[in-house]
């Protein structure tokens, strides 16, 4: 059984029956059995059809964000906004796809040579919970564009937002197109080595992206894992700090912090530390927490209880080895799972919420002496999915893009993920791209055609 629990109130919510091993497998055929027919279709009837997706997610829209609330604590405003972005993506690749996917000539010792891109079979997809919507459709827009069929595997905390997002495709494609797996953590290993899974696709932690990465690579099955982060976002002298502290609160308080890219340590020129850290307490301490099903601007509680003890051991262990606890860092007293936002001062490379991912409202400060000792310690991580920099040299930023270790950065502004632009990691934050042109091709054959 699957089941989920709201983590507003802490109480249980309407459980799932979880597939079996042998209904999951049927599943995977249905899918892998309709791949011919898809693959016939031309890219503009595709297109056509996944624009039928999105004016199906815009009218499911409220529904969705209601979901995403009762299910793992969205605020609804931030799930309105989800859903809207979800729909965009599924534009993106109907408008863009036959450009992405348009075959490429290339000159060699033949009379004609050229690159095409073909479609692999059926492709699985292991979803979290923190963006149910957004990640399944950066997962299968591209993918369906590009002529694969897939299986969406959910997480088991977001069940009945599964359930629809798997009835509004299934109501505008053909049969075995798109097809859900609500199956519990332990049947994955065996949908990865279906035959019939020809790719993966995966978002999680590391420590699961690990598992999954040697899952597939038994099988020879190529995937793209979008893992933690530990994201570091550098603030220089120069630059503008009341903009800088706005937009480094709107990071690390989406989602409660419950999101990959959010800024997580936030590394200031010594000669501005005090100000920053003023500009960002009184940021945080005007936040509140409330109820996520409402039309607020309230922060909403972390997904689970026992990601609320992880993250409050992060910073207690932190505190014990000298950082300062400026706001925040206590349980509160009301039901559910919140946490506050909380901001950490001199942190150093040897505390937890340094080196270790925060999923949650918590922000780590720390103090550079000059711009390259803030490039060391924003270096001086295992992750490597986003980095910004705030500054008004032109030149410093230009470097902080170059020297960076991550695979995005955000030069005075926020780190996001935008479905024209690729999006992905390196190191313990994974590999692959997703989205923009690059994000297509990444489950298709790159097949080379010669001819004399």
């Amino acid at each position: 059984m699957l089941s989920p629990v709201n983590p507003a109130t802490g109480l249980p919510l309407p459980e799932v029956c979880s597939l079996t091993e042998n209904e999951a497998a049927s599943v995977i055929n249905k899918a892998s059995m309709a791949f011919p027919a898809w693959k016939a279709l031309t890219i503009s009837q595709r297109a056509t059809l996944l624009k039928k997706v999105a004016e199906g997610l815009r009218l499911q829209q409220n529904r969705l964000a209601e979901l995403m609330a009762e299910e793992m604590g969205k605020p609804l405003r931030e799930g309105l906004g989800e859903v809207e972005k979800s729909a965009f993506c599924a534009e993106y690749y109907a408008d863009n796809g036959e450009t992405f996917l348009s075959s490429e000539a290339l000159p060699s010792d033949a009379s004609e040579s050229y690159v095409c891109h073909q479609p692999l079979g059926t492709v699985l997809g292991i979803l979290p919970w923190n963006a149910p919507v957004w990640l399944a459709l950066r997962f299968l827009a591209p993918a369906l564009m590009a002529g694969n069929t897939c299986v969406m595997k959910p997480d088991p905390n977001v069940p009945a937002t599964a359930a629809l997002l798997t009835e509004i495709f299934q109501s505008v494609l053909p049969e075995g197109v798109m097809e859900n797996l609500p199956v519990t953590t332990g049947i994955v290993g065996e949908a990865i080595d279906h035959p019939a899974i020809k790719a993966v696709s995966f978002t999680g932690s590391s420590n699961a992206g690990q598992k999954v990465a040697a899952r597939a690579a038994a099988g020879l099955k190529p995937a793209v894992l979008e893992l933690g982060g530990s994201d570091p976002c550098i603030v220089l002298a120069d630059a503008d700090i009341e903009k800088a502290c706005d937009v480094i609160t709107l990071s690390r308080m989406i989602n409660a912090g419950q999101s990959c890219i959010a800024a997580k340590r936030i590394i200031i020129e010594d000669t501005i530390y005090d100000t920053v850290v003023s500009g960002l307490k009184q940021r945080f301490e005007a936040l509140a927490l409330g109820n996520p099903s409402e039309l607020n601007d309230a922060i909403g509680p972390l997904a689970r209880d026992d990601l609320r003890k992880q993250l409050h051991g992060q910073v207690m262990r932190s505190v014990e080895l000298g950082a300062t606890c400026i706001t925040g860092g206590e349980i509160p007293s009301m039901g559910g799972f919140y946490y506050p936002p909380t901001l950490l001062g001199d942190v150093t490379p040897d505390m937890a919420v340094f080196s270790e991912e925060t999923f949650g409202p918590v922000l780590a400060l720390c103090r550079a002496t000059d711009f390259d000792h803030a490039l060391a310690l924003a270096n001086h991580t295992e992750y490597g999915l986003g980095s910004s920099i705030w500054t008004s040299n032109e030149v410093a930023a230009k470097r902080a893009a170059m020297e960076l270790n991550a695979g995005q950065v955000a030069i005075n502004g926020i780190v996001k993920t935008d479905p024209r632009l690729p999006s992905g990691g390196i190191g313990k934050s994974g590999y692959g791209r997703e989205l923009g042109p690059h994000g297509i091709r990444e489950f298709v054959n790159i097949k080379q055609v010669w001819a004399a």
